[in-house]
């Protein structure tokens, strides 16, 4: 009987520890973001951010796609911790949005601003500005595209944004395929995402700088990008003069500029690419057939648009007791 109740207490302590153990490890490890994670808490947030979206959309159309880069730079710096929104303090480093990548090309931080004042008038403290910013981005091709998606939530804003962080995780407009299908490997995102997500181009402008080179000087054998279709490169080289007023910008889609859809695809395929980083989509052959399928199916396109915003927009999240919530999204607590 000794021996038998002794065993009975060993097995007991056994698995008394082997549930701690487990319960350890799950108050450890992070907490997934969730669709429906203000419902109690806050439950119009997301109407609120629609509201302030369709607004600022239907005043200016532009703005549909300056958000959603505002996502797509945040997430890939840092992770989608709103590190993009903050701004510079005196005395510290830069921030993000002072880098060359996103000033003063960035449009739609007013956006954001108003949504969160919006919400902080009725959930004070409650919601992030990461969270915000992935709301108003979805929201943002649902005005543009009709492309609607939910938005797991539940992120919580950093207290870091730092100017020198920002090139070496954004790829820039010369890169070619392969070079693309690295950085956005390393973000845990496949070459499938990086091709779908690159339709985001269908909308927004881009300023001459960012393909110039394309249209004078290309190299010595070259003077223009053969790649490039000759009666395109005419017309940008009258919408970018030399010498120009500043720095002017172009529609990066000149068929539905302000339609997010899949003719972007279509202008691959008729070497009217704007950046090197479009037009080597079709050229390469590791994503050319990406770019056909696309062409033909629109709204299977659609469809891979939304899965890969949503997986785009869990990229280094952070989340239950981690970073914090910010009460104005251009500065930490």
């Amino acid at each position: 009987m000794m021996k038998h109740s002794k065993f009975a207490v060993a097995l007991v302590l056994l698995l008394s520890l082997q549930i701690l153990s487990s319960a350890m490890a799950k108050s450890k490890s992070p907490q997934k973001l969730k669709v429906g994670f203000y419902a109690y808490k806050c439950p119009h947030a997301e109407i609120i951010v629609r509201k302030a979206v369709n607004k600022a959309v239907s005043l200016n159309p532009g703005l549909a796609a300056g958000i959603i880069r505002l996502h797509f730079h945040d997430c890939f710096v840092r992770g989608c911790d709103g590190s993009l929104l903050l701004d510079t303090v005196a005395g510290k480093p830069a921030a993000e949005k002072e880098n060359v990548a996103n000033f003063p090309s960035l449009r739609g931080f007013e956006v954001i601003d108003q949504a969160k004042a919006d919400i902080e008038a009725v959930c004070p403290g409650t919601v992030s500005c990461a969270d915000i910013l992935a709301f108003a981005a979805r929201d943002s091709a649902l005005k543009a595209g009709y492309i609607g998606y939910e938005v797991p939530s539940g992120r919580r804003d950093g207290r870091v944004s730092l100017s020198s962080e920002v090139l070496q995780n954004l790829p820039p407009p010369f890169f070619l395929a392969a070079q693309l299908k690295e950085n956005f490997k390393r973000k845990g995102l496949s070459l499938d995402e990086m091709v779908t997500l690159s339709g985001a181009h269908s909308i927004g402008v881009s300023h001459c700088s960012a393909f110039s080179s394309r249209l004078s000087g290309f190299n010595a054998t070259f003077d223009k990008d053969p790649s490039l279709d000759s009666g395109y490169a005419a017309l940008l080289k009258t919408k970018c003069p030399v010498p120009a007023k500043g720095d002017p910008v172009v529609n990066n889609d000149f068929q539905t500029p302000t339609v997010l859809d899949n003719k972007y695809y279509v202008n691959l395929k008729n070497h009217k690419g704007l950046l090197t980083s479009d037009q080597t989509l079709f050229d390469s052959p590791l994503t050319k057939n990406l770019v056909l399928n696309n062409v033909k199916y629109g709204s299977v396109w659609a469809k891979k648009f939304a899965a890969a915003m949503v997986h785009m927009g869990s990229i280094e999240v952070l989340t239950g007791k981690q970073g914090e919530i910010r009460k104005n999204c251009r500065l930490v607590n």
